[in-house]
């Protein structure tokens, strides 16, 4: 087991969506070693609870939680930039608030990124994951039950590490070494948010960098519970941005859904979780 020091800082950008962060919290504490860095960036979240709610869990959790909150809101592209800044010089793995990680996800994270000093994101499987999503390709699965069930089914596979045309935001590996020779997200261009991990990750292509799919790890996410307070929706004005910097990349994303490389990857996870006797995979690491 990698000792905290060695993990990723995970990095939380909040922003209201009180239940979702409390449930995220609680899976952190269950899933991830004692002394883990948590760096937690509230942007300036209108609910008052949310504050309390953060002071309260950095007071009682084992890990080595940190705090910021940003005076005013600088948008999720902002506040992602804000925390890559404050965390320096680790990698880390930037997580919405609106998951529930299980499992080892976070060592199966760090050991995706060792296997190659080119992959500049990795991210794990989900129920809503888009084109990382189990069991049905590209579509919002029920947030299941038992995420813990997938996590450790999902450990008991021999990784490939399948090449991605793109991270996905809910839970993204970032290497720091990519961040400082490309820079952050474009808060300029995408404002509040959506199309920023995006183009992220075409600009650090372009230059050498690899996106992959950590077919071992899975993180349950329930989706959009941050944007969905401020009434914000996928797609719109940031796609039209996305796609007028990136001419290509509807159609790239469309033929990555027609020839569904990751269909024999979704089998061999089928398969581990079917063959898996549950007293096997109960409860997660550190509960």
């Amino acid at each position: 087991m990698s000792a905290p020091s060695t993990l990723p800082v995970v990095v939380v950008p909040v922003f209201n969506a009180l239940e979702a962060l409390d449930a995220c919290l609680a899976a952190l504490d269950r899933s991830l070693p004692p002394g883990t860095r948590v760096h937690l960036a509230d942007d300036a979240s209108t609910d008052p609870r949310v504050p309390d709610l953060l002071k309260a869990w950095i007071g009682r959790t084992r890990l080595d939680a940190h705090l910021v909150r940003r005076a005013r809101n600088l948008g999720f592209p902002g506040n992602c930039n804000a925390a890559f800044a404050e965390t320096g010089p680790a990698d880390l793995v930037l997580l919405n608030t609106d998951t529930v990680p299980a499992g080892d996800w976070l060592q199966r994270l760090r050991a995706c990124a060792a296997s190659d000093a080119r992959i500049a994101s990795a991210t794990p499987w989900s129920n809503n994951g888009e084109i990382v999503s189990f069991p049905r390709f590209v579509a919002p699965n029920p947030l299941p039950d038992e995420p813990w069930r997938l996590a450790k089914a999902a450990a008991r596979l021999t990784p490939r590490y399948p090449v991605l045309p793109t991270a996905v935001g809910f839970c993204m590996f970032l290497r720091r070494a990519a961040l400082e020779a490309l820079g952050g997200f474009d808060a300029a261009t995408f404002g509040r948010g959506y199309g920023e991990e995006n183009d992220w990750c075409l600009r650090t292509e372009a230059h050498g960098w690899r996106h992959v799919l950590c077919d071992d790890a899975y993180v349950a996410h329930l989706g959009h519970a941050s944007f969905a307070a401020l009434g914000e929706a996928p797609g719109g004005e940031n796609l039209r941005r996305l796609n007028a910097r990136w001419p290509g990349y509807n159609e790239r994303i469309a033929r990555f859904i027609l020839d569904d490389p990751l269909r024999e990857d979704r089998a061999r996870l089928a398969e581990a979780l079917s063959a898996a006797p549950d007293e096997a995979l109960q409860g997660d690491l550190f509960r």
